[in-house]
């Protein structure tokens, strides 16, 4: 029956066979197309109707990255388990996923007796439509509208059920799976690129280093003096921060980092030099006269009571940064990617990302940038390979909090000529975005390839360095060569390790090869492909 269900799913370039076998058979080819992110009892009744109106139904669906929601995180379910479901229907003769918006290439390619609408069409006016309908009257067609009888919204539906069914938790695997397979992504393929061709690549980080220190106390208690918590200090433990952890990240995966930054002259800039000394990462530190930024967290039982920022701004002066672009002139030959990180303490500055852009880049494979926070530097890394901004934080530097996601993020790219983003969504995981065409004239002339990946973590249980490992896994990977799901998806796993431990620790090999072996998705890929 499987075996069925998959012979029935076929692709653009075998239409035109499919229909003109049946047509000279005498059958009268019916067609449809839709998102059917859930097939529900609407699309049946649609479906049932359409296949009465002739003698073979071909459905044909949205694919993934055509889809575009506002938060860019639809559709709920993939688009190879939307076919299996639609071909599992046996009044559907045949199904094919469409990687356009609109059914255009599918009705050129079908050429259909009778192609279906829904009754909301009929008096519709939308270019996109009114296109459809020209294409199927000028092949001798006619379109039909289906009677509506039964009325659902897939998008409803999810909005209002799927936090009972613990978000995105049903059907996870499942779906990650199909993601991986069309991906290409399995243990294989991740074992032989974290354990091997990780090693050596060369990265340069630069920008801000700190020291986020966890202060774990006795139980809280309310003080005499006034209603506030009490607590005793018991335990401090102090951990790299900023673009000193992204370089330890690197380090620990088995890439070389040369760390440029810039330090104070105290007691806790020479404590990071002498950590990120030991773990044998390089370093090009450049003094500045404010104190190191460090961030204190206050913890009982584990639990963050209090958050206490220490540092202020200390931009760099020019001398400085004409002596960080000498290190970045003399390291570019060598380098096969670079790493910018604004943590908005003044190491990177809008002129001397201006100059070391185009100073990298006809030399380096794979930049790659993030800010911490509404940080205008991140409209400065123009050409850069790969940006890792959070929602908020890309939306707060174009000041846009109303259009949606993927409008947001392709004037973004656009603007600065950017083919790959990483939008992170705290616990809601993370959106892919990339241009269809290869082509570099060609980028942004068609809307964006968007794919979702839910966060990897369910349970976390310190939100501290996510981001940071996100961007040291994904860009490692890009600087080898893989494409943005397979940078996005190590990525990801990289941070839910992050988050599944308390303190901003260094993740390793052997870390996110053990990661990747428990994911239920890749145990679903494999035994997809084995059928």
């Amino acid at each position: 029956m499987k075996l069925d269900v998959y012979r029935k799913i076929v692709d653009t370039g075998s239409l035109r066979g499919v229909a003109d076998e049946h047509r000279a058979a005498g059958r009268v080819v019916v067609h449809c197309h839709g998102c059917f992110d859930i097939v529900h009892p609407g699309h049946v009744r649609y479906l049932q109707f359409a296949r009465r109106q002739g003698d073979v139904l071909v459905v044909s669906l949205t694919g993934d990255d055509a889809i575009e929601k506002e938060d860019g995180t639809r559709p709920y379910i993939p688009q190879e388990l939307r076919a299996e479901n639609l071909a599992a229907l046996e009044f559907v003769d045949h199904v094919v996923i469409a990687d356009q918006p609109t059914a255009e290439p599918i009705l050129t390619e079908l050429r259909p007796d009778i192609y279906i609408k829904g009754k909301e069409y009929e008096h519709a006016t939308h270019p996109g439509f009114l296109a459809e309908k020209q294409l199927v009257e000028a092949h001798g067609g006619r379109v039909i509208f289906s009677s509506g009888d039964v009325v659902f919204s897939s998008t409803k539906l999810i909005t209002q059920h799927a936090p009972a069914l613990g978000g995105h938790d049903l059907p996870e695997a499942a779906r990650l799976g199909a993601c991986c397979d069309r991906w290409g992504i399995d243990l294989n393929r991740l074992r032989q690129l974290v354990g091997e061709r990780f090693g050596g690549k060369r990265i340069a980080v630069v920008g801000d280093a700190l020291a986020d220190r966890y202060v774990e106390c006795e139980h809280a208690d309310v003080a005499g003096e006034a209603p506030i918590l009490s607590v005793k200090p018991i335990r401090e433990t102090t951990y790299l921060g900023g673009a000193a952890i992204i370089a330890a990240h690197l380090k620990a995966l088995g890439a070389e980092p040369h760390l440029v930054t810039t330090v104070a002259e105290d007691g806790p800039s020479a404590e990071l030099i002498d950590s990120v000394d030991a773990m044998g990462v390089a370093q090009s530190v450049f003094p500045v006269h404010q104190a190191l930024p460090t961030k204190q967290r206050f913890l009982v039982d584990g639990q963050k009571l209090l958050k206490v920022d220490r540092g202020q701004t200390s931009p760099i002066d020019t001398e400085t940064e004409r002596r960080m672009l000498a290190v970045l002139h003399d390291l570019r030959h060598g380098l096969d990617g670079a790493i910018f990180t604004d943590f908005g303490y003044g190491t990177l500055s809008i002129p001397l990302l201006a100059q070391a852009m185009p100073l990298l880049r006809p030399h380096v494979q794979t930049i790659a940038g993030d800010v911490s926070g509404h940080r205008r530097t991140l409209l400065a890394m123009n050409e850069a390979d790969l940006l890792t901004p959070t929602e908020r934080e890309l939306r707060g530097v174009v000041g846009d909090f109303d259009e949606s996601l993927p409008a947001v993020t392709m004037r973004v790219m656009q603007q600065l000529g950017v083919p790959n983003v990483i939008v992170t969504m705290d616990r809601r995981g993370c959106v892919l975005f990339r241009p269809r065409e290869n082509d570099r004239d060609q980028w942004f002339n068609s809307r964006l390839r968007s794919e979702y990946l839910p966060a990897l973590s369910r349970v976390p249980v310190d939100l501290v360095g996510a981001g940071d490992a996100l961007l040291a896994t994904a860009t490692l990977s890009m600087c080898c060569g893989e494409p943005l799901p397979v940078a996005g998806y190590l990525g990801s796993l990289a941070a839910s390790i992050a988050i599944g431990r308390l303190g901003n620790l260094p993740i390793d090999t052997d870390d996110l090869l053990h990661a990747a072996a428990a994911r239920p998705e890749l145990q679903h890929s494999a035994a997809t492909r084995a059928v």
